[in-house]
């Protein structure tokens, strides 16, 4: 039998569209994983990192090199034309070559360690043995094909507003869950219930293989749009692109009960302004705005 052959794409970007870049390539092709960067962590800190690249496994079978790298770049172009600047997404350059089914899958594992994420939570890797604190609580997480480690500034941010704000027993929302990192937080930090929605049915089978590992049996995760939930919520979470946020915004209102919190996530901080105007139109109030490196999250209120 002949093994089965990838296309390794590549694409040059800034470091900040990482997570950009890999939902493009998940979101379009059969990509069966991503290589976003080569980091070792200490104390929180990125102490050596190469980051400058997004590298996408495609199965061969499902696509052609013209039809990957003109998709990608009406993808770029339809990023510039949501605000994006060329400044911020990179030059997006795309390099593509065959290459066998053999440790590709290997490597990023090999470059992905234990990773303290806040003070007290740390994203393991599901393969390896992790010896915690006592008073460390851990998530094990296997990616899978989809996508988010939890490791990203992004996730991190959401994660300290969740250890801040969110309520013991709090009944929690969160959209655009990927692998369910958010929702697993949510869960060992006390919620009562999390409902997580994702409109990728192949990252909500990575959330719920990871719930599994983690023995996480109060969380439901959905292949789900927003405008759908009908529910109310004392806290959610979403951490999506500026532009998603400002378009749903409404319906992130809508499932927020009153009194309730949210935090909005990612968004690079010149984008802020996008998010923070559509908050205006909503009863929301601002009750804080973190930042790490370029990138923010913004805690709200619901008034009333």
């Amino acid at each position: 039998m002949n093994e089965k052959k990838y296309f390794e794409v590549s694409i040059e970007i800034n470091p900040e569209a990482a997570e950009i870049a890999s939902d493009v390539l998940f979101s379009n092709f059969e990509c069966d994983g991503v290589v976003t960067s080569e980091e070792e962590y200490k104390d929180l800190e990125i102490v050596n990192c190469k980051n400058n690249f997004v590298k996408g496994f495609i199965d061969k079978e499902s696509a052609d090199e013209n039809t990957i790298k003109q998709t990608i770049l009406d993808s770029y172009i339809a990023l510039l034309e949501n605000g994006f600047t060329k400044e911020e997404l990179g030059s997006w350059k795309v390099s593509v070559k065959l290459v066998e089914n053999e440790d590709w899958s290997k490597k990023w594992k090999e470059n992905w360690k234990p990773t303290p994420i806040t003070k007290d939570i740390t994203i393991c890797p599901s393969w390896i043995k992790y010896e915690k604190r006592p008073d460390e609580l851990v998530i094990n997480i296997d990616p899978g094909a989809a996508f988010g480690t939890g490791t990203h500034e992004t996730t991190q941010l959401c994660v300290m507003a969740l250890e801040q704000y969110m309520k013991k027993n709090d009944v929690v929302a969160d959209i655009g869950t990927g692998t369910g990192i958010l929702a697993f937080a949510a869960s060992i930090l006390g919620a009562n219930s999390v409902m997580a929605i994702d409109n990728d049915p192949v990252a909500i089978e990575a959330a719920v293989e990871n719930a599994n590992l983690n023995n996480i049996k109060n969380c439901k995760f959905e292949t789900n749009e927003i405008y759908s939930i009908n529910e109310q919520f004392d806290f959610v979470t979403a951490n999506i692109l500026h532009n998603v946020l400002a378009e749903i915004m409404g319906d992130l209102y809508r499932i927020l009960k009153p009194k309730g919190k949210m935090v909005l996530s990612g968004i690079l901080d010149t984008k802020a302004q996008v998010v923070k105007d559509a908050i205006e139109k909503c009863d929301l109030e601002i009750i804080e705005i973190k930042q790490l490196n370029q990138w923010v999250a913004i805690i709200v209120e619901k008034i009333r």
